[in-house]
This record gives structure tokens, sequence and C-alpha cells, in this order.
């Protein structure tokens, strides 16, 4: 997605309380404004700390490849900057080698492995669709966890405390 005032200001923001010095990206979930906005109440709730896409996004479609370390700001559908994550894992590999951790960290559905399948089966799917190519089980997929950084108030607590912390900590860790 592309950046706009509303998340370069809310970027701005976080740079200002935190001191992170970074680039980010921008994302907005699923091809659809109802889904997308469930969806990142998932992430606002805590429950949602994972994603994934085709790796056909970053080869064909030029969507930047997520990174470890990298910042995301995540928008609603209607454009509005909802939060920042940090990425702090990501993997390549075939869709159907997703396990029943991810499933889980994505928080969707009955977080288990099939139904995860079956959402993003119906998804990516979709996608195909639209842009001529052919959804199969072994298309490569790229698997991304995360952690959100900021507003403070949406934000993980640092790796390792019982407590909450401070976004400024976790976004610099």
């Amino acid at each position: 997605m592309d950046r706009t005032p509303a998340t370069e200001a809310y970027w701005q923001a976080f740079q200002a309380a935190t001191g992170v010095v970074d680039d980010y990206d921008v994302v907005g979930f699923d091809d659809n404004a109802a889904t997308r906005d469930e969806l990142t109440a998932l992430v606002l709730a805590g429950t949602k700390r994972a994603t994934a896409c085709l790796l056909r996004e970053v080869t064909v479609a030029g969507e930047p490849m997520p990174r470890v370390g990298g910042h995301v700001v995540v928008v609603d559908s209607a454009g509005v900057p909802r939060c920042i994550w940090r990425t702090t894992d990501v993997q390549v590999k075939p869709l159907i080698e997703v396990d029943d951790a991810f499933a889980w960290d994505e928080g969707e559905g009955d977080r288990t492995r099939d139904t995860w399948l079956g959402i993003h089966r119906r998804f990516f799917g979709r996608q195909a669709r639209r842009e001529g190519f052919t959804l199969h089980d072994g298309i490569e997929t790229v698997f991304e966890r995360f952690t959100i950084v900021w507003p403070p108030e949406a934000a993980d607590p640092p790796k390792g405390s019982r407590s909450g912390g401070t976004a400024a900590r976790d976004a610099s860790s």
C-alpha cells in the first residue's frame, strides 16, 4: 500500500516518541473492507501476531519484502493508521507447510491449521483469479510474525517482561 499524509504523520509521532530511526511500510489486511477492519481489530486486541502473503506479491507485484526488525504501519479500511508493528520473524516456504503455531499466531477463526488453510486458500484464490495465476499448495508463501510497538496502549510488553513496558523500549529492541 502507498504512504499517505496520515501514515507519515503517524510514523513521525512514533519516531518522536521513541527515537526509532528506520523506514516503514504500510499494510492494510485483506481485499474486503469489513474483513480488513476485523483483522485490524484482532491485532489491536493482541490476538493476531502473524500474517502471510504470497511471495509473488514481492517478486511480481513489487510489494516490499518483510524484514526482521522492519516496521509496518497498519491501516484500517478507511486508511486510518491504527498501529505499528516490528517484524520479528520471516520465513518463505510452500503454503501447505504452515504449521499449527503459525495458524494460532495469525489469530483467525478457531486458530487451527485447517481453518487457516481454508481461509487463505479462499483469499489467495481470489487473488489468483484477479491476477491470472494458478494457486496450488506448493506456492511460495511469506510467513511473517510481529510485535506491536505503537501506540503505547496497544504495544506488546518487551520480550522477557512480565508486566507492561514502554513502546520505546520494545520498538528499539
